[in-house]
C-alpha cells in the first residue's frame, strides 16, 4: 500500500505584509515507522547540507514555516518543504513553545528528510511537559494513528487531543494541544470541556479531581478506526488446530469469521456465543480467537455481576465514584479494539441490584457506542468483538441470543477423550514438571481406565486433572529413589484416582 495518499498545498495563501509564506504541503500517511524514505516532515537543504543529529528549534509553522538550526557557526534556518498530516498540530505547539529538539535525519534529493525528533532540554529551554518521555509517547501514539479527517486551516488551528501516561493537568493540556486529530470528534468535545471543569476555580475540588481522573482514563486509550488488516489463514488454522482437538464444525465457523474480515476489513456483526456443558473448552476457544485477531481480551464473569453500575460505573455526585468495568477495560488494554469474553452469559438476567446487568450488555453488543455514567461520554465500540459462553442456553433471554452467532459443542465422546488425554493432557503435564515421556508410560489400557472412571462427568476438566496427578506421582517415586521410571497398570490409576 502507497503511504502516501493525499496532498493538501498551503503555499499559494495569500498573507499580510510581514507574515512569512507557509512553504509547506501535507501529505497523509499510515506508516508507523519513519525512514528517510518516509519521513514525519523535509526541511529545505538546497543551502547547506545538515547534520545527521542536529539540535534546535521549530518556529511556529502558522507564522514561519521553518526549522531554527543550532549549528556551530551560528543559527540557520530551513523551511519545511512537506509535514505528515498527523504531525502538523505537534510542530505547530513546538514552536509556540520554543522547545528544544533534536533531529535525526538524512539529506536527500528532496531535502533533509527527519525521521526522529527528540526533545533536549539544554541551554535553559523549557520541556514541553513535567513527565520524561512524554514527546516521545506522543510520536508514537501519533505514528499509530490514522490520517486525519481533511479540515479547513482554521478548523485545524482549533484542534485540540489524547492518553493515561497523561496525569497531569499540564500533560493532559499538552497533549490535547498536540495531537487533537487522534481522538474522535464527540471525545475531543468532552476532553475540552472536562478539562475547563478541571482547572476552573468555580466548582468544587472533587468536581476538579473527577474530571481530571475522567481524563487521564480517557485519554490512556488510543481510539483507533474500524479498519482491520487481513489475518493470515493459515496462522488461525495452527492455531485452532494446536489449541482444540476435533470440534471442525466450530473451526470452521471461526475460519469463516476470519475470511469475512478479510474481505471487508470490519469486524462481523454478530458476536459468538459458545453454548456447551462445563469443561467442554468454551473458554480455551475464546481466547484461541482473541490470540488469532491479535487484539487484547479482557472477561467480564457475569455471575460475579450482579448490579448494572458495576459495569456502567457510578455518577460522578458521589464521593466514591467510578467508571465500571468495561470502561476499565479499555483504560487497562490502552485501545478501542477490544475483545470481550462474557463468561456465564445465561447468568446475565440474574441481577439483584437495582436492575438487570443484561439490558447494559445489549447496549455494548449493538456497537452503537457505550456511554458509562462516570465518563458521561459515549465512547465507540466498532472495535470490540464479543465473544460469550454459557452452559444452559434456555436461561439466555431472546434479545441477548439474537446478538450472537451461535455455536453448540457437544460433550466429547469416550474415544475423543482418550486421544485428548494421550496427545494433549498428558503431554502438556509431563512439560509443566519436566519429566520426559520415558519416565512416566501410560499404555492404552490405563487411559482407557482414566475415562471410564469420569464418563459420568462432562468436558475434559478431569483428564487434565488425572494428567496432573499421574505424572506428580510419577515424578515423587523418581525423586524418592523408588525407581527411575513408572508405568502405570489401570490397578496403579484406580488406587490413585478413586
Amino acid at each position: 500500500m502507497d503511504n502516501y495518499m493525499r496532498v493538501s498545498d498551503f503555499s499559494g495563501k495569500s498573507l499580510a505584509k510581514g507574515e512569512v509564506v507557509c512553504t509547506y504541503t501535507t501529505f497523509a500517511s499510515n506508516n508507523q515507522t519513519p525512514t528517510a524514505e518516509q519521513p514525519i516532515l523535509v526541511l529545505s537543504n538546497e543551502k547547506r547540507q545538515w547534520k545527521h543529529h542536529s539540535n534546535g528549534i521549530f518556529m511556529n509553522p502558522n507564522k514561519a514555516t521553518a526549522f531554527a538550526f543550532d549549528e556551530e557557526d551560528g543559527r540557520f534556518e530551513a523551511d519545511i518543504l512537506k509535514i505528515d498530516s498527523r504531525f502538523t498540530s505537534l510542530i505547530k505547539w513546538l514552536g509556540e513553545s520554543k522547545i528544544s529538539v533534536r533531529l535525526s535525519g538524512a539529506n536527500t534529493t528532496e531535502g533533509y528528510a527527519v525521521y526522529k525528533i527528540r526533545e533536549v532540554a539544554f541551554g535553559g529551554g523549557s520541556k514541553l511537559s513535567a513527565e520524561d518521555g512524554f514527546l516521545q509517547f506522543m510520536i508514537e501514539r501519533l505514528l499509530a494513528s490514522n490520517p486525519p479527517v481533511e479540515t479547513t486551516k482554521d478548523e485545524d488551528m482549533d484542534e485540540v487531543g489524547d492518553d493515561m501516561r497523561i496525569t497531569s493537568i499540564q500533560s493532559i493540556t499538552d497533549f490535547l494541544n498536540c495531537a487533537g486529530d487522534t481522538l474522535p470528534e464527540n471525545i475531543r468535545l468532552w476532553a475540552r470541556r472536562n478539562l475547563a471543569v478541571a482547572r476552573s476555580q468555580e466548582v468544587s475540588p472533587e468536581e476538579r479531581r473527577h474530571a481530571q481522573r475522567a481524563l487521564s482514563i480517557m485519554l490512556n486509550v488510543q481510539w483507533k478506526s474500524n479498519y482491520f488488516k487481513s489475518i493470515d489463514l493459515k496462522e488461525a488454522k495452527r492455531i485452532l488446530d494446536e489449541e482444540l482437538y476435533g470440534m471442525e464444525k466450530v473451526k470452521q465457523r471461526i475460519l469463516e469469521t476470519i475470511v469475512q474480515i478479510n474481505r471487508t476489513h470490519t469486524l462481523p456483526a454478530y458476536g459468538m456465543l459458545i453454548i456447551g456443558p462445563a469443561g467442554t473448552g468454551k473458554s480455551q476457544i475464546a481466547y484461541a480467537v482473541a490470540k488469532i485477531l491479535k487484539m487484547p481480551w479482557t472477561t467480564l464473569d457475569m455471575s460475579s455481576i450482579n448490579d448494572p453500575e458495576q459495569l456502567t460505573g457510578s455518577s460522578r455526585v458521589y464521593a466514591n465514584a467510578k467508571p465500571g468495568i468495561i470502561m476499565e477495560a479499555f483504560a487497562v488494554s490502552g485501545g478501542s479494539n477490544l475483545v470481550f469474553i462474557i463468561n456465564e452469559l445465561d447468568k446475565a438476567n440474574a441481577g439483584k441490584g437495582n436492575g438487570n446487568p443484561a439490558d447494559v450488555l445489549l447496549t455494548l453488543l449493538d456497537n452503537l457506542g457505550f456511554t458509562d455514567n462516570y465518563m458521561e461520554c459515549m465512547v465507540p465500540t466498532v472495535g470490540v468483538y464479543p465473544i460469550a459462553t454459557a452452559n444452559d442456553k434456555s436461561l439466555i433471554s431472546a434479545p441477548l441470543m439474537s446478538r450472537f452467532a451461535v455455536i453448540e459443542l457437544p460433550d466429547y465422546t469416550a474415544e475423543e477423550k482418550k486421544i485428548i488425554f494421550s496427545q494433549f493432557s498428558l503431554p502438556k503435564a509431563l512439560k509443566r514438571i519436566a519429566l520426559k515421556p520415558e519416565e512416566c508410560i501410560i499404555p492404552e489400557e490405563a487411559i482407557e481406565e482414566v475415562v471410564r472412571i469420569y464418563s459420568e462427568t462432562t468436558g475434559i476438566r478431569d483428564l487434565e486433572q488425572a494428567a496432573e496427578h499421574l505424572t506428580a506421582n510419577a515424578l515423587f517415586r523418581i525423586e524418592n529413589g523408588e525407581c527411575t521410571s513408572v508405568t502405570f497398570t489401570p490397578e496403579m490409576v484406580r488406587e490413585l484416582l478413586v
